[in-house]
């Protein structure tokens, strides 16, 4: 038995593409926004390096 019965603090579910947004505020709307955003960014930036990857891959095989 715990020490403390407190009530454990749910995690806000991460977004899920097509998911009801009636029940967010505004806040947590401009949360998922940036969320999002930091998110292409990570994309962008795993697309980028696989690129330079295969082109150097590429030249290397190539010559």
């Amino acid at each position: 038995m715990a020490l403390f019965d407190d009530v454990p603090v749910e995690k806000p579910a991460p977004h899920r593409i097509g998911e009801e947004l009636g029940r967010l505020s505004i806040d947590e709307l401009n949360e998922r926004i940036d969320l999002l955003k930091a998110e292409i960014v990570r994309l962008e930036a795993a697309i980028a390096a696989k690129t330079a990857s295969r082109a150097a891959a590429s030249s290397f095989f190539k010559s």
